[in-house]
């Protein structure tokens, strides 16, 4: 897990090459088996790979987000918040694990915070991919992870750059 955890880099330059529907499915699995508050599993997911789509998913943030469009897939993370009261913790877990499977299959990812953010259509990020997505009002969204085989990889991090000065022991 923890070379796992070193070769994962946010990507932002992709190929355009299409994602397999089974790795898809791989990364949509890895984060239905997420754990969650009370086991709640308050998160949906929605997957994009219109261009179109993904075209005016880029306009979904201030400054705009220009590889969204790029990427040959996004997935929009969802949360009922009616079904739970830790749906940003159970969301987030659930992206994290998504980037991770991704990372696994050879893929590259990137996480496109929407929550408390605003879009270049003068409306809130969120407004803005609700009205693209036809997301329900209960439904809150967290974030959309931008996916697809990377176009070039940056370097593993190392346990060099670990600090271990954040790592208190008993007490702070």
């Amino acid at each position: 897990m923890l070379d796992l955890l070193m070769k994962r880099r946010s990507c932002r330059k992709f190929q355009q090459k299409t994602v397999e529907t089974d790795k898809i499915e791989k990364i949509l699995l890895s984060a239905q088996l997420s754990p969650s508050g009370k086991n709640a599993c308050p998160w949906e997911f929605i997957t994009i790979e219109d261009k179109e789509t993904l075209q005016k998913l880029g306009d979904c943030r201030k400054p705009n987000q220009p590889f969204l469009p790029q990427a040959p897939l996004a997935i929009a993370v969802l949360c009922n918040t009616e079904k739970s009261d830790t749906w940003i913790e159970d969301g987030s877990i659930a992206s994290a694990i998504m980037q991770l499977e991704a990372e696994s299959l050879g893929l590259g990812s990137c996480w496109v915070q929407i929550r408390l953010r605003e879009s270049n259509q003068g409306k809130s990020s969120e407004e803005y991919v609700r009205e693209l997505l036809g997301v329900p009002k209960h439904m809150a969204i967290l974030n959309i992870i931008a996916v697809g085989y990377p176009e070039e990889r940056l370097p593993a991090h190392t346990l060099n750059e670990i600090k271990t000065e954040r790592v208190h022991k008993e007490i702070y």
